[in-house]
């Protein structure tokens, strides 16, 4: 029985976390639209909905969702394919509602089988991405958007170009704003009368202190000042009706609901979404400090019902994300409640101070993600599977790279292809035990099967039995075997009955079963390595 969790009991740690999150929610969703060719305010409305709809009924207390940049190019593509926004709209609401579906068929379970060097390798791989893509933004270079995670970028530039362009674009008062955030968010937690404070997050005095540092720089008139192009922009409703304006409703038009483009788009996003939600979840609960289950069957379903609801408001398509679920963690959220807060949150600020919040710096937000990719990627992860072995450490350094380099879903695959590998590299291994006891009269060689011998071990024992050398004496026992695959125990009767007779090889059968069809040698009688004249004479 899963223990009821209160909300409230844990209101300022979590409220503390909820702003956190919301700070870095806030440019993520703006900038996710805006590569994805959507509408700036289509980013707002999947996270509010992402945070508060999909928040309540989530059954993680970690994981944060709302628009998420692995589906950018998805989005993109289909925009243009449909060439309406609002036809887009009627995909996305086909997506939750293939997502619900896969809920209640209870798809969420294939989240157990993702293995941990994979996960942590996809945390490392995106930490990795998180910190070099802030790196142009610490140092006042916003030519590539918040939220666009890939390595080869637009333009035929990559992450590492634009790395190096951002140092010949230098504006020295987003550098002083990006180290003095970082001394804050730093020492903050590192003092223990402050630290104490949770409802005054570190992050929240760095945004501040951001904001007070270019309005000096701006009020004096001084070179350093960080210009408009350099802050978060917020869309700021002039009037009720521009308000109403920026909410798109989706196209139920016969044409589009039998168009089997917009299905496609469809059944496209809700796989991805779906993948990367259960995805994101695992990463999720490894994260979590107190080490709980998130049920993944009702978390498809959770994402589904919000998907559902922001196609028919006009928002993008969302899944678990990791930056903000990272975020979240690092912040110091016990329960969802910090994630319903951070959906208020940005509800309320599009409503009441988005001028203000378009004063912040994304400098001083560069210098907050900054931290949580260091602390993904940190190198005693590194280490720590290095040290497990290279069947640990191998699938984990594929993922990183493989995620960094292409993208989320192809790292992972990449890292689940090289661990089934080894999986069955060792399921080889461990068919059976191979010995030899010497007696007066020579050697016998003992073969003892696992208890599961699968097709898969059908090579590895072929290759044994091949190279038992002429006039020898072999015992195979099945004792201890509960299942044997009809492959291998049709290799074992033709090695019997053709190949040791031709080459004089003494074969005894034990612990076969009746079903098996293969008889036993019978009990009590002696294997010896003197052998009969077998062999057909030609």
């Amino acid at each position: 029985m899963t223990k009821k969790i209160n909300l409230l009991a844990h209101l300022k740690s979590d409220f503390a976390s909820g702003l956190v999150v919301f700070l870095v929610a806030l440019p993520l969703c703006l900038g996710i639209a805006l590569a994805s060719g959507a509408p700036l305010f289509s980013g707002i409305i999947s996270g509010v909905i992402g945070g508060i709809v999909v928040g309540f009924l989530s059954k993680s207390h970690i994981s944060v969702t709302g628009p998420a940049a692995g589906l950018t190019a998805i989005v993109l593509t289909a925009i243009t394919d449909l060439e309406a926004y609002e036809v887009f709209l009627t995909a996305v609401i086909i997506a939750g509602l293939l997502q619900l579906l896969l809920g209640f068929l209870k798809a969420g379970s294939i989240s157990n089988y993702f293995p941990t060097n994979v996960i942590e390798g996809m945390l490392a791989g995106i930490g990795i991405i998180i910190f070099l893509k802030q790196i142009p933004h610490a140092v006042g270079y916003d030519k590539v958007s918040e939220g666009d995670t890939s390595f080869f970028e637009k333009g035929g530039s990559n992450m590492i170009t634009t790395i190096v362009d951002a140092f010949n674009y230098i504006n020295y008062g987003s550098i002083i704003i990006t180290i003095i955030a970082l001394i804050i968010l730093i020492v903050w937690n590192k003092i223990p009368a402050l630290k104490n404070l949770k409802l005054v997050p570190a992050a929240l005095i760095a945004v501040f202190s951001g904001i007070i540092l270019n309005e000096i720089f701006i009020r004096t008139g001084s070179s350093l000042q960080v210009s408009k192009d350099h802050l978060v922009a917020l869309p700021v409703p002039q009037s009720i009706e521009e308000f109403k304006a920026m909410f798109v409703l989706p196209d139920f038009s016969v044409a589009t609901l039998t168009s089997t483009k917009v299905w496609i788009v469809g059944i496209t996003i809700a796989i991805v979404a779906s993948i990367e939600t259960l995805l994101c979840i695992e990463a999720s609960d490894r994260m979590d400090p107190q080490k709980r289950f998130t049920n993944t069957n009702v978390e498809l379903k959770a994402q589904g019902i919000g998907n559902l609801l922001s196609g028919l408001i006009g928002g993008l398509p969302m899944t678990s994300v990791v930056v903000r679920s990272s975020a979240n963690a690092s912040a110091g959220a016990k329960t969802k409640a910090s994630t319903i807060i951070h959906g208020l949150l940005l509800m309320v600020s599009v409503l009441t101070i988005a001028p203000f919040l378009n004063r912040i710096p994304l400098a001083t937000l560069a210098a907050i993600l900054l931290l949580i990719g260091y602390k993904l990627a940190r190198p005693a992860i590194f280490k720590h599977f290095l040290e497990k072995g290279k069947y640990q450490y191998l699938p984990f350094l594929a993922t990183v790279i493989a995620v960094v380099l292409l993208d989320l879903l192809k790292g992972v695959a990449l890292g689940m292809l090289i661990s089934i590998f080894f999986v069955l590299r060792g399921n080889f291994k461990r068919a059976y035990s191979f010995r030899k006891e010497q007696y007066h009269d020579g050697d016998v060689i003992h073969i003892e099967l696992a208890q599961e011998v699968s097709f898969l071990n059908k090579a590895a024992i072929k290759n044994t039995l091949k190279n038992i050398p002429d006039n020898s004496t072999v015992v195979i026992n099945a004792s201890d075997t509960v299942y044997i695959a009809h492959d291998v125990l049709d290799l074992i009767e033709e090695f019997k009955e053709i190949r040791a007779v031709e080459e004089n090889i003494n074969v005894k059968l034990v612990g076969f079963k009746h079903a098996y069809n293969l008889d036993n040698t019978e009990e009590g009688q002696h294997v010896s390595v003197k052998h009969t004249n077998q062999k057909k004479e030609k």
